[in-house]
């Protein structure tokens, strides 16, 4: 019986193989692909304010209110107001389940396209804004 293993050559080309695979799957898996396409639909603003924050802004087609699409799926759109900050959250999806990717561009085409009867369709819900931090008194 041998206490140490000795070394095989062909446990290395496997992990070599291994890894291959792994990053093949990483940049062509879905994810990665709905990504991809996502920005090359965005307009040169949009993109850059995708990569730099993981969201983009959208202008409605009938009203020309602005929408932030956030990166995720569901309750991932928000109207902003005047100021720029979150007014009215919107949660409209696809009807099958799809990467991120593919259901933030389906919500940018729709928001671009035909606002109003998106909106009829979309469930409202208040956004979360950013929590300000607690000052706790304590009694005496």
């Amino acid at each position: 019986m041998f206490l140490f293993r000795r070394s095989d050559p062909n446990r290395t080309r496997f992990r070599a193989l291994r890894e291959l695979y792994r990053s093949f799957t990483e940049q062509n898996g879905p994810e990665a692909r709905s990504r991809r396409l996502l920005r090359d639909w965005l307009s040169p603003e949009q993109r850059a304010q995708f990569d730099a924050n993981n969201y983009f802004e959208v202008t409605g087609s009938h009203t020309g209110r602005r929408y932030r699409v956030q990166y995720g799926t569901l309750s991932n759109v928000v109207e902003l107001d005047a100021s720029g900050q979150p007014a009215i959250g919107w949660c409209f999806v696809p009807e099958h389940a799809l990467a991120a990717g593919d259901v933030m561009l389906a919500q940018k085409i729709a928001l671009e396209t035909d606002e109003a009867a998106v909106l009829a369709l979309a469930h409202r819900f208040t956004p979360r804004l950013p929590s300000l931090p607690r000052v706790v008194r304590r009694a005496y």
